[in-house]
C-alpha cells in the first residue's frame, strides 16, 4: 500500500499541490495537505482526552481528497475508538507505530490533522485558516477556557451551546 485509498490524495498526482506539510516526531511518517483546513476545533471529549494524554485536543479538519502520504504509510498504526480494538474502521486514531505521536483522526468524510504537527516555516506562525472556530464536547471538559470561542455540548451546529 502507497496510499490511503481512493478518498485521498496519490502520490504520483502531478496536479496536487502541497500547502502545507506535517510530520510526526521522529520524521518516519509525512504528510501533505493540498488546501486550507476547512474548519479547526477543540474537542474535550473522553475518548480524545485519554488517547492524547491530554486535557483536550486541536484540530484542524481537510477533505480526505487534500491530503497525501509522503513517507511512512508502513508505519502507520490505526485504533478504532468504537470497536475499542486496533483497525482501520473510521472513525479512528491514526498514530506513528515507531515513536508514537498521534498524527491525525481519521474521520468517515473528513481527516482531522493535528496543527502541531504542521511546518509553518521559519517564525512558526499558525495561518489563521488552523485557528480554532469553537470547542466541542466541552461538557466534557478537564480545566475551564476562557477564550472567547463558542462552547458546544457536542459536536458544533448539531447539538446545545453552553454558556459559560
Amino acid at each position: 500500500m502507497n496510499d490511503l485509498g481512493p478518498d485521498y490524495g496519490a502520490v504520483d498526482d502531478d496536479m496536487f499541490v502541497a500547502r502545507y506539510r506535517a510530520r510526526c516526531h521522529c520524521g518516519a511518517v509525512c504528510y501533505e495537505v493540498g488546501a486550507d483546513p476547512v474548519d479547526a476545533k477543540i474537542c474535550h471529549c473522553r475518548t480524545c482526552q485519554s488517547l492524547h494524554g491530554a486535557p483536550m485536543q486541536w484540530a484542524a479538519i481537510f477533505h480526505k481528497r487534500h491530503v497525501r502520504m509522503t513517507r511512512g504509510i508502513e508505519h502507520l498504526r490505526f485504533y478504532s475508538g468504537v470497536l475499542d480494538r486496533p483497525g482501520r474502521v473510521p472513525p479512528c486514531k491514526v498514530s506513528c507505530a515507531l515513536c508514537g505521536t498521534p498524527v491525525a483522526d481519521e474521520g468517515r468524510r473528513m481527516w482531522l490533522a493535528f496543527p502541531t504537527l504542521f511546518e509553518f516555516g521559519a517564525k512558526g506562525e499558525i495561518p489563521e485558516a488552523f485557528r480554532p472556530t469553537c470547542h466541542i464536547f466541552y461538557g466534557q471538559r478537564v480545566v475551564d477556557v476562557d477564550d472567547g470561542l463558542p462552547k458546544w455540548s457536542g459536536h458544533k451546529n448539531a447539538s446545545d451551546k453552553i454558556d459559560v
